[in-house]
């Protein structure tokens, strides 16, 4: 009869202890989104499907750690590819804020954007069109995450203040919260000075003007890579596939 009572006791234990550990899992789960899944949705356009094969989204958004419930602000959104894709991991309680200047919103970009706002993967994006060098709303504060992709090399050669750009990214994350920034190479030695005829610019550049901000470098991503290009192509020309640079930068606690 004891020995029964203690069996009994035993499994009750047994499955107590199980019970404790599935929220542990699933939350674990939720933390680590399945980022090619994200990327394979059915309901993404083919035209994003093309950009895919350049730019590697599931390695980009493994790579900055992306989560569900973030808050994110993406700058130079531009069409909104890689607004969509964060706004689909942050999904269904984070969210994006998707910033471009009004001058290259009209200009380029304004269509393309709006018709990508009306998918049901973008209702949990606020379109900020403010200046660069000035672009975060003063309620946004206490990002945890800043993307910046492939337009850093832009903002060289138009009228932007990008120390106060740099600055005011720095203030508006929270302490802990990531710069996740990329953009196409240059050779070493030619800073910015490609940056509006080959659409490059010098990765040590990039990373000098960030660090004067605060910033603290704290992983450098590989999977963009191409040693074959060799860097004297304007981007939108290049036979071989552009040497771009993945950087990811924390704002210190």
């Amino acid at each position: 009869m004891n020995r029964s009572i203690l069996r009994a006791a035993a499994c009750i234990a047994f499955v107590s202890a199980a019970l404790l550990v599935v929220p542990q899992v699933r939350a674990e789960d939720a933390a680590n989104p399945d980022y090619a899944a994200i990327v394979a949705a059915p309901d993404r356009s083919d035209a994003d499907r093309q950009v895919d094969q350049r730019r590697q989204p599931a390695k980009m958004l493994a790579f900055a750690g992306v989560k569900p419930g973030m808050t994110i602000l993406d700058m130079a959104a531009s069409a909104g590819y890689s607004t969509e894709l964060l706004a689909r991991t942050v999904a269904p309680s984070g969210k994006v804020y998707a910033q471009d200047s009004a001058t290259v919103l009209e200009r380029f970009v304004k269509d393309r954007f709006d018709t990508r706002a009306k998918a049901p993967a973008m209702k949990n994006v606020v379109h900020v069109v403010r200046d660069y060098d000035d672009p975060i709303p003063p309620e946004v504060k206490d990002l945890d995450m800043i993307t910046f992709f492939f337009f850093y090399h832009d903002i060289a050669y138009l009228p932007v203040d990008r120390a106060a750009m740099n600055k005011k990214m720095f203030a508006a994350l929270k302490p802990g919260g990531f710069l996740v920034i990329a953009d196409h190479s240059a050779k070493a030695g030619e800073g910015t000075s490609v940056a509006k005829t080959l659409h490059r610019i010098e990765e040590s550049t990039l990373k000098q003007e960030i660090e004067a901000a605060g910033f603290k470098l704290v992983a450098e991503g590989d999977f963009l890579h191409h040693a074959e290009d060799p860097k004297d192509i304007p981007v939108f020309k290049a036979p071989v596939p552009i040497d771009e640079f993945v950087l990811k930068y924390q704002k210190p606690q």
